[in-house]
């Protein structure tokens, strides 16, 4: 009987595992063994190229080159013994140059102990990590012949930004640059279902690469291959491919950018050379702008900005020294973007928008009022420049000549007649209202992030700033003035904590001539003098024009957009147009445009020299034709046509062809001078061919 039980159980035993065994093999076979392929198997997300940036021609500006990436599988790695692993991290870091830290903490998960934003990884844990952008190709070509050594290394090739510099152009603060896509963007991308980006993906941080990110960035492909136990890879399994980033046709033209910032430059360079009469010492001439825009588009034509950078150092990851120089103020804050950040007291700039307003506001074409050295507001006298007087002269001879007392006259006369309440914030002020009316105060957008709004220092801001620092002021002058306190700064404290709050005659007189704590952005001026050229339109700015598919399709035209009709009598803007040509002709700006076709090219200008406590003058020059915009500026330069007119010319001479007293159109930097109304042609290559012109089109 015991055999027989003991036989029994072993019979019994084997029957469940035959039918065990069958139950694995056959009935769930397809099942594991689809398990066990896909163990081996890994998913290699293929990023895409980015689509291409040209000017309005069909220039490059912005394109891609193919540049060596070495990646990390990780769960391969997680698979070794730890001798194995460090022996393998040590030696891929010495063939790829990097430190063996810094290795390992590209291979850390965002949010990991230890993990460092910008350096860990985003992505998947199971896709291979890239931890090196532009390997040399040795090297590159060493992990690949030598599989065996580097178990669970990928190398393959992905396309970077690359910048042709057409004419010498720069361009960073308009192109901008890219960088990793952070934890927060990817993970906000994954809730929405934005399938566009990666844990490896790069995004527009800055300039246009920002703005049309949504276009540029492309759609990213996935191969699956075969791996075996030592993550080298026998088999493609399948294949995705990536799509390719659309291209963003501009506005820009390469010939005329590189000319602007060449310009600007050399504005800059002479500055510092030069003398300033005022402090003893040579020009600090620490940043400046410049902005050449469609006077009846508002498209941006050319931009430029100094201090600038380098776009091409974010490639393949910035250094923490580079880092800190594009933010250092001692190099000049470089990554600020003057043209359209910057923000400075406009000067005589501001008087055409003055008079604007005063001739809507009970002043007419036939006012006449004095133009002496100085004009006195309570105990102080308010002085023209260099302390020159003009006699009785009208508007436009107080452009021509630029008088600030003039239009000290008409702001204390506003002041005096709504407004000697300083308690009152809602008082009337009609020069204020038509500077807000003219656009200023508040952003023009242009598509371009980071735009600044710039400041109208009305009754109102006053008030809130009053509020905002009347502590710290009153801080100062509640304790006795100690030696790190100058007397203009313990002064100045006791009277802001006393009556900061209030909107004085001194205040109303210098916001008429464009100084005190009024600030525009380079960018609003051009578009403001743009506005008195058409007729009266604001227009947002527009540095896109197209979007562009890869295979040359026309996806999307951007089309200019008005922001709203000034309601201004064309009879004041034809006044103030001659007037602002008389400034060319014989006015503070016609010493810079000696011999120049003025008749022929029909320019207006109008030059202003903005005073900052505790610095030197910034210098502006805005001038117009019926076709462009040119604006300059040069802070702490010294006066507008003295610091920046002879780069106003230069621009314009280029623009219209000129040599000597001659327009020469067929020497234009744009064919026809003005820009193509057609699109660049595309080829299903991907080649690009400047568009067919007919010099009677014109946008």
């Amino acid at each position: 009987m015991r055999l027989i039980v003991i036989q029994t159980l072993v019979f019994s035993l084997l029957a469940t595992l035959a039918a065990r065994l069958y139950y694995l093999q056959v009935v769930s076979g397809e099942e594991y063994q689809g398990q066990a392929a896909s163990q081996s198997v890994r998913e290699i997300v293929v990023q895409p190229q980015r689509g291409l940036i040209v000017d309005a021609m069909g220039r490059p500006l912005v394109t891609n080159r193919l540049t060596w990436v070495v990646s990390l599988d990780r769960t391969l790695l997680g698979k070794m013994s730890e001798q194995d692993r460090t022996t393998l991290l040590q030696r891929t870091a010495k063939a790829i140059g990097m430190r063996v830290k810094r290795l390992e903490g590209k291979l850390l998960l965002c949010g990991d102990a230890g993990a460092v934003a910008g350096e860990c990884w985003n992505g998947s844990p199971y896709q291979p990590v890239p931890v090196a952008l532009d390997v040399k190709e040795a090297a590159a070509l060493r992990i690949l012949e030598q599989p065996e050594d580097f178990p669970g290394v990928v190398v393959d090739r992905q396309s970077v930004r690359q910048y042709p510099q057409p004419y010498g152009v720069n361009a960073a603060h308009l192109l901008g640059y890219n960088s990793p896509i952070t934890k927060d963007e990817l993970e906000a991308a994954e809730a929405s279902g934005d399938s566009s980006v990666n844990g490896a993906s790069v995004v527009g941080r800055a300039g246009v690469e920002k703005e049309y990110d949504e276009w540029l960035r492309g759609q990213p492909g996935y191969q699956q291959v075969a791996v075996d136990s030592k993550g080298r890879v026998r088999d493609d399994v399948s294949d995705l491919e990536a799509q390719p980033g659309d291209t963003l046709v501009t506005s820009i033209d390469a010939k005329i950018q590189g000319v602007v910032e060449k310009q600007l430059a050399e504005m800059i360079a002479i500055a510092r050379q030069t003398r300033d009469k005022v402090t003893g010492r040579n020009f600090e001439a620490d940043s400046g702008a410049a902005v050449v825009m469609e006077a009846k588009t508002g498209r941006i034509v050319a931009m430029a900005s100094q201090p600038t950078y380098d776009p091409s150092v974010w490639v393949g990851g910035i250094t923490d020294k580079q880092l800190e120089r594009l933010y250092s103020e001692a190099a000049g804050t470089p990554l600020l973007g003057r043209a359209t950040q910057g923000q400075f007291a406009p000067g005589s700039t501001w008087k055409p928008f003055m008079t604007s307003s005063a001739l809507t506001h009970g002043y007419s074409l036939d006012t006449t009022l004095p133009c002496g050295s100085s004009f006195r507001v309570g105990n102080r006298d308010f002085k023209n420049f260099e302390s020159g007087a003009h006699g009785i002269i009208g508007f436009a001879r107080a452009l021509e000549v630029s008088c600030n007392t003039f239009f000290y006259r008409i702001g204390f006369d506003y002041w005096r007649k709504y407004g000697s309440d300083v308690d009152d914030v809602k008082a009337k002020d009609p020069l204020v209202e038509g500077a807000k009316y003219w656009g200023f105060g508040k952003r023009t957008g242009i598509d371009l992030p980071g735009e600044a709004s710039g400041r109208i220092a009305d009754r109102r801001w006053k008030r809130e700033y009053y509020d905002s620092q009347k502590d710290y002021y009153c801080g100062i002058a509640d304790k006795p003035q100690d030696e790190d306190t100058s007397d203009f700064v313990y002064k100045f404290a006791r009277e802001f904590c006393i009556e900061g709050y209030a909107y004085r005659a001194g205040d109303a007189v210098n916001f008429a001539i464009g100084q005190g704590d009024t600030i525009v952005t380079p960018l609003q001026l051009a578009r403001a003098y743009a506005a008195i050229s058409n007729g009266g339109t604001l227009w947002e700015p527009r540095i896109g024009k197209a979007i562009v598919s890869p295979d040359g399709e026309t996806i999307r035209e951007i089309e200019p957009k008005k922001q709203r009709e000034l309601k201004i009598p064309q009879r004041v803007l034809d006044y103030i147009d001659e007037a602002l040509k008389d400034v060319a002709r014989t006015g503070t700006m016609a010493w810079k445009l000696g011999g120049f076709p003025i008749d022929d090219v029909q320019i207006r200008a109008k030059t202003g020299s903005a005073e900052v406590y505790g610095k030197q003058s910034t210098g502006w020059v805005a001038s117009y034709t019926k076709d462009y915009v040119v604006v300059m500026m040069i802070s702490q330069g010294g006066t507008g046509s003295g610091s920046t007119g002879d780069g106003i010319r230069a621009i314009w001479e280029s623009i219209y062809g000129i040599e000597g007293d001659r327009v020469r159109r067929d020497k234009a930097a744009i064919p026809g001078v003005t820009p193509p109304a057609a699109l660049p042609t595309f080829g299903r290559d991907g080649s690009i061919l400047p568009p067919a012109r007919d010099p009677k089109e014109r946008r």
